[in-house]
């Protein structure tokens, strides 16, 4: 694999400016073909195989009005007066409502008799021609517009119901941009000039650009959530920094070594290059065994974020070796910082006496570490998983303020109605004893109403609204739920968005183990493959669930119990999203994937070399600190960024992430690897021969460069800071 990294990155610095064009000719037609050809994003919360999906495929089959997306236009008065005084208005919206396109009916409340008892809340029921998923946003703004004449009455006036909560666009807060100019800031002080810090930022832009694009174009071919585009950039900003962080560290290192620059960027590419496709490739895999969960809106987060991985990989395996060459000497330019002058540094640095500080006492250092991230974790076994509904947006949203209405005038379980649907062809209830199975459900503690019977116009199939008598989010629901599943007969199956998410998150709790358990497995393979180890990938393995339970810790002590809600601008507390822990497990373990392979692999090169174990780990910990601790900050100024977005389950994304980033490149990396390192001993490298032979070799690449020693910063130099960030060879 080296070899041919190299000769990519060999190819595109010889053609540098057929290499940008190439790039640019490209991202323009992706990006085009995105603006005319891409497709709406749709979040598809069915579980394949659940109750709620047979019911939702019996009606789509036998009672397509039925399965059609349905809305609610809310309309209160001013307090204090009744709804009635204002109908002139409602009116004239109702009219231009059923004039929008895919509105098949709407009902004034008038007509209807849907208001509320005090007369102040009333709503007029919606019905589309299309499911609510494949309505896209469009229609449900042109809904919004159409309300304008009672809002110039005074009237409030919102969207809301099953349509506008699933494909509802929430605006961005503005706080991303803050933090890729934090992350900048990140890079000119750990570069020491500016230019070397803008190529990482412009090459993460192109790569999310482009693969947002790509996103886009996916939406065309399948179902896309709307959380992917969000997800998407969030794990792009922070690789595809990284990625280019670490080749063009790697450069200004062997540039400082005395190598020319062209062998010093074909050097670069060869060893970090490779580095890099190992760690975007484990990014991709974790990402894509998303679609092992069976849940297709988390299959196309995997997806859609896989692909903008792959641009940030592309980008710096082609885009930034051509930018060096064009750049040459001019990579130091903008210096900030004065001249110092390079010195001998294994013996002589605080990284280097830190990790032998930890190697001489293992037993303190494992067990504190150990317990502070079991304590960060202990939360984590109190996680009660959810789906978020309306009343969870932000109060900036229409369908989070229809949803207050609709709560105050009806009561909080009219957001999320039941829908039980009967097969009149099957044995169980028939058409005479729908009554009677009304009055059944009707007398459970946690149902407040049932309504009318609708009657497919084949005559064999009857939908029955049962109303909750608390909120859809509501763990009371849930359980409501399941006791009318007992009491209904066997041709009875219960749909609506409710039971849709329920039978969700069931779902995702039940195959969570199998999805862990196969990235685990394929992590602990991988890592043995490349390091010729039994204990470094069992090791990483450990360490790295300890970080991500940390991180679930955090995300339940802000989130569910409340802790700093004010801080992270929250109105309450909220359940775990519950395709949350599957989401974080991929991401996580993927991205501290990156962090592990660097450090072990100039540990094992540094083995090599001397044989010494607690030596190795000390250098390689010195020689990979502070471009692992510079990586790991920027990352986590991008992640703390989307915790200002206005959706909590992006909320809770930022916060998860950069816990976990924080952690993994502190306690992790620079306390319990020394220090398991240094109780395993010769050991951290032990393989039983019968299974090294078996194993495929991935051998090391020569660069024909003799070795060199490690330079470092003192403060004297002719080369300030071409060496403040040390870049790990990846042994692979």
């Amino acid at each position: 694999m080296h070899r041919l990294i190299r000769r990519i990155g060999d190819a595109s610095a010889r053609r540098p400016w057929a290499t940008i064009g190439a790039w640019l000719v490209s991202a323009a037609i992706v990006i085009a073909l995105a603006a005319t050809a891409g497709g709406a994003f749709v979040d598809d919360l069915v579980a394949p195989g659940s109750e709620s999906e047979q019911a939702m495929e019996l009606l789509e089959e036998r009672f397509p009005q039925a399965a059609d997306g349905t809305a609610i236009a809310v309309f209160a008065a001013p307090q204090g007066e009744r709804l009635e005084r204002h109908r002139p208005a409602v009116d004239a919206a109702v009219a231009r409502i059923s004039e929008v396109e895919h509105v098949a009916t709407v009902v004034d409340p008038f007509t209807a008799g849907t208001v509320s008892p005090d007369g102040r809340i009333g709503f007029a029921d919606i019905a589309f021609d299309l499911p609510s998923g494949d309505l896209g946003p469009k229609p449900l703004g042109t809904i919004t517009d159409a309300m304008e004449p009672a809002r110039q009455t005074g009237v409030a006036a919102e969207l809301g119901g099953e349509a506008a909560f699933i494909n509802a666009q929430t605006e961005t807060s503005g706080a991303e941009a803050a933090g890729l100019l934090a992350a900048v800031v990140v890079l000119v002080v750990a570069s020491g000039t500016i230019v070397a810090a803008l190529v990482p930022i412009a090459l993460a832009l192109v790569a999310v650009a482009v693969g947002l694009g790509g996103i886009l174009l996916l939406a065309n071919a399948m179902d896309v959530s709307s959380a992917a585009p969000t997800i998407g950039a969030m794990i792009g900003l922070g690789v595809g920094i990284d990625y280019a962080l670490f080749i063009v560290a790697r450069y200004r290192e062997k540039r400082a070594a005395g190598q020319d620059s062209t062998t010093a960027l074909s050097n670069a590419m060869s060893s970090s290059g490779s580095a890099v496709v190992f760690a975007g490739g484990t990014v991709v895999v974790a990402m894509t065994a998303l679609v092992l969960t069976g849940a297709g809106f988390l299959a196309s987060i995997g997806l859609g974020t896989s692909l903008v991985v792959l641009f940030a990989v592309a980008t710096a395996l082609t885009l930034l070796p051509a930018l060096l060459s064009l750049l040459g000497d001019r990579i130091d330019a903008g210096r900030l910082m004065r001249r110092r002058r390079l010195v001998k540094r294994s013996q002589n640095t605080a990284w280097w006496r830190f990790a032998h500080r930890v190697s001489g006492r293992p037993w303190p250092y494992l067990v504190l570490a150990s317990v502070a991230l079991l304590a960060l974790a202990a939360p984590a076994l109190r996680m009660e998983t959810g789906f978020p509904d309306a009343g969870d947006d932000a109060r900036s949203t229409t369908h989070r303020r229809a949803y207050d209405l609709l709560a105050e005038g009806f009561g909080p379980g009219f957001n999320g109605p039941l829908l039980l649907v009967a097969d009149l062809r099957s044995p169980g209830v028939s058409a005479q004893t729908i009554p009677a199975l009304s009055k059944r459900v009707a007398a459970d503690p946690g149902i407040a109403k049932v309504g009318t019977p609708q009657i497919s116009p084949t005559t064999d199939t009857v939908v029955l609204p049962a109303i909750p008598t608390t909120a859809s989010s509501d763990a009371e629901t849930s359980a409501t739920l399941e006791r009318v599943r007992d009491l209904l007969p066997a041709n009875v199956t219960v749909s609506g968005l409710t039971a849709m998410t329920d039978d969700l998150t069931e779902q995702l709790a039940d195959t969570l183990p199998i999805f862990i358990a196969a990235i685990l497995a394929a992590s602990f393979l991988l890592l043995m493959v490349v390091f010729r180890s039994i204990a470094v990938p069992l090791k990483a393995t450990v360490m790295n669930l300890l970080s991500i339970g940390a991180a679930y810790g955090a995300v339940v002590t802000v989130f569910q119990w409340g802790w700093l809600k004010d801080v992270f601008n929250l109105e309450g507390t909220l359940l775990i999203a519950s395709p949350l822990p599957t989401i974080f497990f991929a991401v996580l373990f993927g991205l501290s994937m990156d962090y592990e392979v660097f450090l072990l692999s100039r540990i094992r090169e540094e083995y090599d070399a001397t044989g010494d174990n607690a030596e190795s780990v000390a250098r390689g910990i010195a020689g990979t600190g502070p471009v692992i601790t510079s990586a790991a900050l920027i990352m986590t100024v991008v992640f703390l960024s989307f915790v200002a977005h206005p959706s909590p389950i992006v909320k809770m994304m930022g916060l998860g992430l950069a816990t976990a980033v924080v952690l993994d490149a502190t306690i992790v990396r620079m306390v319990l690897v020394p220090a398991a390192m240094a109780l395993i001993g010769r050991a951290n490298w032990w393989i039983p021969r019968w299974l090294d032979r078996r194993l495929p070799h991935m051998s090391k690449e020569s660069t024909g460069i003799p070795h060199q020693p490690e330079p470092v910063l003192d403060h004297t130099s002719e080369r300030a800071d071409a060496t403040a960030l040390k870049m790990p060879t990846t042994g692979s």
